[in-house]
């Protein structure tokens, strides 16, 4: 197989799971009822774990595609243009049935919707239905009816019913059909439990399809964002919401599992979870592009999540209905994107120490202060818990916010975020009754601002260093001024942007994490963005803001990583942070002094 890019795929959602599918019409991931389940189409990872293809037959050598979302949806339209004549494909995953604004998602019937449109000429068609489930690790007996093909394997039965026959053999269907301009074919494929309740109802894939538009528009049209940069911020908007899981209000890091950071490397992980580490900044950009609403969820979800807490630092991320074990294994038996290998499922990062986690949860609630009302008894002792939990443990050594796997380190940024805790807690001192300590919580906050000062600035290098005592830059301590550290302005911050610019951007204007990093990280340029605003370099900033955006694929989506060298994507897609990261950039450009 001719593996495509990373950004040759596009993002559907139906808010509970995803499917990427590839720009000349292969369906190659789909998870059906939530992000983190097993795949029944895994050909991303491997050439024999599945795949969906429906496209113009014969060789595409000349054909133009172009392909766009539909209005304000996650509702894919691509158009291929053949030598005989064009049609257009048109695929989502199905809304429920009267679903309207915040309500889409919360019963997906697990549906892929695909709708052929002819438009001009004559076009031969394929489609090839080739389902893996488990990850590629089951074939199914595939049924033959009159009208539909019935998949079975293990715990999955998938329903294919399409407008032409299908002939099946040794695990795939297959279908060649000719379609003419004002013809239409609909194809639509309904997961259900092998030993469970029936898969949905049937649904009508062109009345289907133009029901799920409408759900989308009606949830985008209650988001209304008049800053700087509306096309952009609106998209990335729409590629959030797709990555909410709607029934506990959870968003995940990534659709995908084990893209490789680094071809050929080991660097592969599975984002398919919700993290705390990027808590606060995740509300920050739903709130700009005005999702108030899904901001209240994700608080309530992770407060859920966490619990009754003690004195050791909780997980740092979970599973989207608040799961905490998350235990990573190898698919062995899958090759690996481009060959990159290991294949993972789960994260072994849910058991690191990472220190500024709580920083992350008081910062959101002190971000949410006024729109969560009296705080409850169960909310008081969470935040008061991680206040003191911080003040006992931040002069421990941790992980890191780029959750390295070896030793834990001093690293500037944890401490960092050890001092936003303390800040925000005694902020909120008032409301959080009688356990409150801010005295002691302000003493140990001020105590940590003069040991990030003294340790983490490297007087040889002129910078803040990734980790006390070390000579690295780290674009992590771009944080500083985005969370009030310390002002951009100050000339050791001012001095440490200018050795990240020079020492970590790469050759086309992105930021590295460290110099050990191979491609750019999208998040990170984000963060230099905002620092080059507060720093009050408005127009340098602008520049670079564009400039990033013009590294998301056609349809503006984007990964995490972008290989300076080649311009191709790297890590897990759509990648949130880097979503969040424009939203933000987008508002800080708007107004430098934004507050929510």
């Amino acid at each position: 197989m001719d593996q495509p890019s990373i950004a040759d795929y596009g993002f559907l959602s139906d808010r509970r799971s995803a499917a990427l599918v590839s720009r000349d019409g292969s369906v190659d991931w789909w998870c059906p009822t939530r992000f983190d389940s097993p795949s029944v189409f895994g050909r991303m990872l491997d050439a024999d774990a599945g795949h969906w293809v429906l496209r113009p037959a014969g060789e595409r050598n000349g054909w133009h595609i172009d392909r766009a979302y539909v209005g304000d949806s996650l509702v894919l339209r691509t158009v291929h243009q053949t030598d005989g004549g064009s049609v257009a494909v048109t695929e989502a995953l199905a809304a429920e049935p009267g679903a309207r604004g915040h309500d889409l998602g919360i019963a997906s019937p697990a549906v892929l919707l695909r709708q052929v449109e002819g438009l001009s000429g004559r076009v031969r068609m394929s489609t090839d239905f080739a389902p893996r489930p488990e990850y590629g690790l089951l074939t199914p007996y595939l049924h033959s009816q009159p009208d539909r093909v019935v998949a079975a394997a293990g715990p999955v039965t998938l329903t294919l019913r399409a407008g032409v026959p299908l002939t099946c053999e040794r695990g795939r269907a297959h279908a060649d059909f000719d379609i003419s301009a004002g013809q239409v074919v609909g194809f639509d494929l309904a997961y259900a439990a092998s030993f469970g309740g029936p898969p949905a109802a049937e649904l009508d894939p062109v009345a289907a399809i133009a029901e799920t538009i409408e759900a989308w528009q009606v949830l985008q049209d209650g988001h209304r964002y008049d800053g700087r940069y509306p096309d952009l911020v609106r998209r990335s908007s729409v590629i959030l919401q797709g990555l909410i899981y709607q029934p506990s209000g959870a968003i995940v890091a990534a659709a995908t599992t084990s893209l490789p950071e680094e071809l050929d490397a080991d660097r592969n992980y599975d984002y398919r979870f919700g993290w705390l580490r990027d808590f606060s900044f995740t509300l920050e950009a739903l709130w700009a592009a005005t999702c108030s609403d899904e901001a209240s969820r994700l608080f309530g979800w992770a407060a859920r999540s966490a619990g009754r807490l003690g004195m050791e630092p909780g997980p740092i991320m979970y599973g989207v209905e608040g799961e905490r074990n998350l235990s990573e294994h190898v698919l062995d038996h899958l090759g690996g994107y481009a060959g990159s290998r290991p294949v993972r499922a789960g994260n072994e990062a849910w058991k690191q120490r990472q220190l500024d986690v709580p920083g992350e949860l008081l910062e959101a609630a002190h971000r949410l202060r006024d729109r969560l009302g009296p705080f409850d008894e169960e909310l008081r002792r969470m935040l008061v818990d991680l206040a003191h939990q911080t003040v006992d443990i931040w002069h421990l050594p941790d992980s890191g916010m780029w959750e390295g796997r070896d030793e834990e380190r001093h690293y500037t940024s944890s401490k960092v975020g050890c001092w936003v805790a303390l800040d925000r807690a005694v902020r909120l001192a008032p409301r959080l009754g009688e356990g409150a300590d801010p005295r002691r919580w302000a003493a140990a906050r001020d105590e940590i601002h003069r040991t990030v000062l003294e340790q983490g600035w490297n007087e040889r290098v002129g910078a803040f260093t990734g980790a006390f005592g070390s000579d690295d830059l780290d674009a992590s301590v771009l944080l500083m001024p985005l969370v009030n550290f310390l002002p951009a302005t100050d000339g050791r911050m001012r001095a440490t942007i200018g050795a990240i610019e020079r020492e970590l951007c790469t050759t086309d204007g992105l930021v590295r994490r460290s110099a050990s990093d191979p491609a750019g990280f999208v998040w990170c340029s984000f963060w230099l963005v905002g620092c080059l605003v507060l720093a009050g370099d408005t127009q340098q900033a602008a520049n670079l803001f564009e400039n990033i955006c013009t590294k998301a694929n056609d349809l503006g989506i984007f990964s995490e990583q972008v290989d300076p060298v080649t311009g191709q994507h790297r890590g897990n897609i759509p990648q949130a942070l880097s979503h969040i990261g424009l939203i933000i950039a987008a508002s800080r450009l708007t107004n430098p002094t934004v507050e929510f």
